[in-house]
């Protein structure tokens, strides 16, 4: 598995969130020195999330975007506010973000999304963000009545690149990754699509359970990493040995 190190951007800074709640935030500072040192400690891509954006619709931290960019030589993946195709363009021609991560809109206009994942093939990554299940919208402000694996199944037959899959109720609570989530990622990965990991990872041995999970469920080949590196709980090294080792 792929390990992705996650920078979250808020005002410019980078910042942790707990559960996606904006009002328990930690901020971490400059994220393109982040950007910087995660590449240097051997990540292939990193994960860029824009909570301005996520809120606002729109992407809102284009200077630290940018920053980023120019900081490091490996792939970004953003997401965060991309809801219509002129954000699409920009962030992966004029800005030079490798591939979009896009939720939302994916729910809410499942054809739009169709037609976007056709015109930019394998560029766009399905963003499913789930509490108990159901998927998560605007920025995780709205929980849907809609399951997650039925999003998923939607858009498998299309050139999608990946589908990052949270469990709010993990993320950034440095608790973990229960069994449940476990077998919802398994489930996903059976679907077709590649499938990254989101929230909760928190030791290597995190890690080396999801990569027992791959064994079983090939398409799982990715786990992004965010909280767990900022407060030293693991190293980007450790975690690409764990994630190799299973």
């Amino acid at each position: 598995m792929q390990i992705l190190p996650a920078i979250d951007l808020r005002g410019g800074q980078a910042v942790r969130l707990r559960q996606g709640d904006y009002a328990r935030e930690t901020v971490f500072g400059d994220p393109a020195e982040m950007a910087r040192k995660w590449a240097e400690a051997g990540a292939e891509r990193l994960h860029l999330v824009d909570l301005d954006g996520a809120k606002a619709g729109k992407p809102v931290n284009l200077d630290a975007i940018r920053a980023i960019l120019n900081a490091v030589r490996v792939p970004c993946q953003l997401g965060g506010g991309i809801r219509d195709e002129a954000s699409i363009v920009a962030m992966l021609d004029d800005v030079g973000i490798d591939r979009v991560i896009i939720g939302t809109a994916a729910l809410k206009q499942p054809d739009w999304f169709a037609a976007m994942a056709t015109r930019f093939p394998n560029r766009l990554v399905l963003g499913i963000d789930a509490r108990d299940g159901m998927v998560a919208t605007e920025g995780w402000l709205d929980v849907s009545k809609t399951p997650a694996l039925d999003l998923a199944r939607q858009f498998v037959h299309l050139p999608v690149a990946a589908i990052v899959y949270t469990n709010i109720a993990n993320d950034g609570m440095m608790q973990g990754i229960d069994a449940g989530t476990l077998e919802e990622l398994g489930r996903m990965a059976d679907l077709g699509l590649p499938v990254i990991a989101s929230g909760g990872v928190t030791t290597a041995a995190d890690l080396t359970a999801l990569a027992r999970v791959a064994k079983l469920h090939p398409k799982l080949d990715g786990a992004i990493v965010g909280r767990a590196l900022y407060e030293g709980t693991l190293t980007v090294d450790a975690a690409i040995r764990a994630a190799r080792a299973g």
